[in-house]
Protein backbone atom coordinates (compact mmCIF):
# COMPACT_ATOMS: atom_id res chain seq x y z
CA UNK A 1 0.00 0.00 0.00
CA UNK A 2 2.80 2.47 0.76
CA UNK A 3 5.25 0.93 -0.64
CA UNK A 4 5.56 2.64 -4.00
CA UNK A 5 4.92 5.85 -2.02
CA UNK A 6 7.27 6.66 0.82
CA UNK A 7 11.05 7.18 1.24
CA UNK A 8 10.98 7.17 5.23
CA UNK A 9 9.18 5.67 7.93
CA UNK A 10 8.53 7.37 11.45
CA UNK A 11 7.97 5.90 14.60
CA UNK A 12 7.23 6.31 17.85
CA UNK A 13 9.15 4.88 20.46
CA UNK A 14 6.62 4.07 23.83
CA UNK A 15 3.73 1.78 23.23
CA UNK A 16 5.09 1.11 19.84
CA UNK A 17 7.89 -0.39 19.71
CA UNK A 18 9.62 -0.23 23.13
CA UNK A 19 7.16 -2.21 25.79
CA UNK A 20 6.71 0.90 28.48
CA UNK A 21 4.22 -1.21 30.08
CA UNK A 22 5.96 -4.21 30.79
CA UNK A 23 9.59 -2.35 31.43
CA UNK A 24 7.79 0.09 33.80
CA UNK A 25 6.34 -2.80 35.86
CA UNK A 26 10.13 -4.26 36.01
CA UNK A 27 10.86 -0.96 37.18
CA UNK A 28 8.59 -0.25 39.88
CA UNK A 29 9.25 -3.75 41.15
CA UNK A 30 12.58 -3.19 41.70
CA UNK A 31 12.54 0.37 43.43
CA UNK A 32 9.13 -0.18 45.50
CA UNK A 33 11.20 -3.12 47.03
CA UNK A 34 14.33 -1.71 47.24
CA UNK A 35 12.40 1.34 49.05
CA UNK A 36 10.52 -1.18 51.29
CA UNK A 37 6.93 0.09 50.32
CA UNK A 38 5.05 -2.12 51.11
CA UNK A 39 2.06 -2.72 48.30
CA UNK A 40 1.40 -5.09 46.38
CA UNK A 41 2.58 -4.04 42.87
CA UNK A 42 -0.75 -5.48 40.65
CA UNK A 43 -2.65 -3.04 42.70
CA UNK A 44 -0.15 -0.26 42.52
CA UNK A 45 0.13 -0.59 38.61
CA UNK A 46 -3.82 -0.86 38.52
CA UNK A 47 -4.54 2.44 40.16
CA UNK A 48 -1.29 4.00 38.35
CA UNK A 49 -1.34 3.32 34.87
CA UNK A 50 -4.71 5.22 34.32
CA UNK A 51 -3.21 8.34 36.21
CA UNK A 52 -0.37 8.12 34.43
CA UNK A 53 -2.20 8.09 31.10
CA UNK A 54 -4.17 10.83 32.12
CA UNK A 55 -0.66 12.90 33.42
CA UNK A 56 0.80 12.02 30.09
CA UNK A 57 -2.23 14.16 28.09
CA UNK A 58 -1.88 17.06 30.84
CA UNK A 59 1.98 17.45 29.83
CA UNK A 60 1.51 16.64 26.05
CA UNK A 61 -0.90 19.33 26.26
CA UNK A 62 1.21 21.67 28.15
CA UNK A 63 -1.00 22.17 31.40
CA UNK A 64 1.39 20.25 33.36
CA UNK A 65 5.69 20.59 33.51
CA UNK A 66 7.74 17.80 33.89
CA UNK A 67 8.09 17.81 37.24
CA UNK A 68 4.63 17.95 38.28
CA UNK A 69 3.89 14.96 36.35
CA UNK A 70 6.67 13.41 38.15
CA UNK A 71 5.54 13.89 41.72
CA UNK A 72 1.94 14.10 41.12
CA UNK A 73 1.60 10.34 39.28
CA UNK A 74 2.67 9.17 42.17
CA UNK A 75 1.33 10.78 44.92
CA UNK A 76 -1.80 10.69 43.21
CA UNK A 77 -1.77 6.85 43.10
CA UNK A 78 -0.66 6.47 46.46
CA UNK A 79 -3.71 8.58 47.92
CA UNK A 80 -6.00 6.68 46.22
CA UNK A 81 -4.25 3.13 47.10
CA UNK A 82 -4.85 4.97 51.25
CA UNK A 83 -0.80 4.39 51.60
CA UNK A 84 0.73 7.25 53.49
CA UNK A 85 4.23 8.09 52.05
CA UNK A 86 6.32 10.92 52.49
CA UNK A 87 6.67 13.64 49.68
CA UNK A 88 10.69 13.18 50.31
CA UNK A 89 9.89 8.72 49.09
CA UNK A 90 7.98 10.28 46.69
CA UNK A 91 11.04 12.14 45.03
CA UNK A 92 13.28 9.47 45.96
CA UNK A 93 10.94 7.21 43.91
CA UNK A 94 10.31 9.62 41.25
CA UNK A 95 14.09 9.50 40.61
CA UNK A 96 15.06 5.85 40.60
CA UNK A 97 12.31 5.60 38.28
CA UNK A 98 13.58 7.26 35.55
CA UNK A 99 16.95 6.32 36.88
CA UNK A 100 16.28 2.55 36.26
CA UNK A 101 13.76 2.42 33.37
CA UNK A 102 15.69 2.80 30.55
CA UNK A 103 17.51 -0.60 32.13
CA UNK A 104 15.14 -2.45 31.12
CA UNK A 105 14.74 -3.65 27.09
CA UNK A 106 11.50 -5.66 26.22
CA UNK A 107 10.63 -4.45 23.22
CA UNK A 108 7.07 -5.28 21.50
CA UNK A 109 6.88 -8.81 19.72
CA UNK A 110 8.44 -8.68 16.17
CA UNK A 111 9.97 -5.27 16.51
CA UNK A 112 13.43 -6.08 15.67
CA UNK A 113 12.20 -8.38 12.59
CA UNK A 114 10.06 -5.93 11.43
CA UNK A 115 13.29 -3.01 11.33
CA UNK A 116 15.48 -5.89 9.77
CA UNK A 117 12.98 -5.87 6.96
CA UNK A 118 12.87 -2.22 6.68
CA UNK A 119 16.30 -1.38 6.76
CA UNK A 120 17.46 -1.96 3.60
CA UNK A 121 14.87 -0.25 1.48
CA UNK A 122 13.78 3.24 4.19
CA UNK A 123 14.90 5.64 6.21
CA UNK A 124 13.94 4.90 9.96
CA UNK A 125 13.75 7.55 12.09
CA UNK A 126 11.82 8.02 15.72
CA UNK A 127 9.36 10.85 17.22
CA UNK A 128 8.66 10.67 20.46
CA UNK A 129 7.45 12.68 23.53
CA UNK A 130 9.59 10.87 25.62
CA UNK A 131 11.96 12.91 27.58
CA UNK A 132 14.97 13.31 26.35
CA UNK A 133 17.89 11.97 29.18
CA UNK A 134 16.47 8.28 28.81
CA UNK A 135 14.98 7.66 25.34
CA UNK A 136 18.88 7.51 23.69
CA UNK A 137 19.22 4.93 27.01
CA UNK A 138 15.99 2.79 25.91
CA UNK A 139 17.19 2.79 22.29
CA UNK A 140 20.81 1.62 23.35
CA UNK A 141 19.94 -1.08 25.88
CA UNK A 142 17.31 -2.78 23.39
CA UNK A 143 19.89 -2.69 20.57
CA UNK A 144 17.53 -0.75 18.00
CA UNK A 145 19.24 2.31 18.46
CA UNK A 146 21.27 2.17 14.88
CA UNK A 147 18.14 1.56 12.92
CA UNK A 148 17.45 4.81 13.35
CA UNK A 149 18.79 8.19 11.09
CA UNK A 150 17.44 10.55 13.32
CA UNK A 151 15.81 10.72 16.73
CA UNK A 152 13.42 13.87 17.00
CA UNK A 153 11.79 14.31 21.13
CA UNK A 154 9.66 16.86 22.55
CA UNK A 155 12.65 18.00 24.14
CA UNK A 156 14.31 19.45 21.50
CA UNK A 157 11.11 20.58 19.21
CA UNK A 158 10.13 22.46 22.61
CA UNK A 159 6.23 20.87 21.62
CA UNK A 160 4.86 17.80 22.41
CA UNK A 161 3.04 15.72 19.60
CA UNK A 162 0.36 16.47 18.44
CA UNK A 163 1.79 19.88 17.72
CA UNK A 164 2.64 19.67 14.06
CA UNK A 165 5.89 21.72 14.65
CA UNK A 166 7.93 18.62 16.13
CA UNK A 167 6.46 16.31 13.25
CA UNK A 168 7.72 19.52 10.68
CA UNK A 169 10.93 19.76 12.54
CA UNK A 170 11.00 16.03 11.83
CA UNK A 171 10.51 16.55 8.34
CA UNK A 172 13.21 18.90 7.97
CA UNK A 173 15.96 17.10 9.63
CA UNK A 174 15.14 13.78 7.68
CA UNK A 175 15.22 16.12 4.35
CA UNK A 176 11.87 14.60 2.96
CA UNK A 177 8.02 15.33 2.24
CA UNK A 178 5.52 14.58 4.28
CA UNK A 179 3.74 13.05 1.35
CA UNK A 180 6.82 10.76 1.22
CA UNK A 181 6.79 10.09 4.69
CA UNK A 182 4.83 7.41 6.78
CA UNK A 183 4.21 7.70 10.67
CA UNK A 184 3.56 4.59 13.05
CA UNK A 185 2.24 4.81 16.00
CA UNK A 186 -0.04 3.71 19.23
CA UNK A 187 -1.69 7.45 19.72
CA UNK A 188 -4.80 7.90 17.78
CA UNK A 189 -3.94 11.50 18.87
CA UNK A 190 -0.63 12.13 19.45
CA UNK A 191 0.51 10.20 16.29
CA UNK A 192 -1.72 9.90 14.41
CA UNK A 193 -4.05 13.08 13.87
CA UNK A 194 -0.87 14.55 14.61
CA UNK A 195 0.96 13.38 11.83
CA UNK A 196 -1.95 13.75 9.42
CA UNK A 197 -2.40 17.55 10.15
CA UNK A 198 1.18 17.98 8.16
CA UNK A 199 0.45 15.68 6.01
CA UNK A 200 1.93 11.97 6.84
CA UNK A 201 0.39 9.13 5.67
CA UNK A 202 -0.28 6.91 8.75
CA UNK A 203 -0.43 3.83 10.22
CA UNK A 204 -2.25 3.26 13.64
CA UNK A 205 -0.44 0.09 15.83
CA UNK A 206 -3.03 -0.21 18.06
CA UNK A 207 -1.63 -1.13 21.21
CA UNK A 208 -3.64 0.43 23.56
CA UNK A 209 -7.21 -1.21 22.21
CA UNK A 210 -7.90 2.30 21.43
CA UNK A 211 -11.89 2.41 19.67
CA UNK A 212 -12.06 1.49 15.99
CA UNK A 213 -11.59 4.20 13.49
CA UNK A 214 -11.47 5.20 9.65
CA UNK A 215 -8.86 7.83 9.96
CA UNK A 216 -6.31 5.29 8.41
CA UNK A 217 -5.63 1.66 8.83
CA UNK A 218 -5.45 -0.19 11.68
CA UNK A 219 -2.66 -3.13 12.89
CA UNK A 220 -2.48 -5.12 16.25
CA UNK A 221 1.30 -6.74 15.77
CA UNK A 222 3.71 -5.06 14.04
CA UNK A 223 4.92 -8.15 11.58
CA UNK A 224 1.58 -6.55 9.74
CA UNK A 225 3.66 -4.05 8.74
CA UNK A 226 5.39 -5.67 6.19
CA UNK A 227 2.10 -6.18 3.94
CA UNK A 228 1.91 -2.51 3.79
CA UNK A 229 5.55 -2.22 3.05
Amino acid sequence: MFKSLVTDIFFDLDHTLWDFEKNSALTFQKILSENSVSVELKDFLKVYIPINFEFWKLYREGKITKSELRFQRLKITFDTLGHSISNELIDVLSDQYIENLSSFNHLFPNTTEVLDYLKPNYKLHIITNGFQEIQDKKLQSSKIHDYFDHIINSEMAGVKKPNPKIFELALSKANVLPQKSLMIGDSLEADILGAKSVGLHTLHFNANNEPMHEYCDIIHDLSEIKSYL
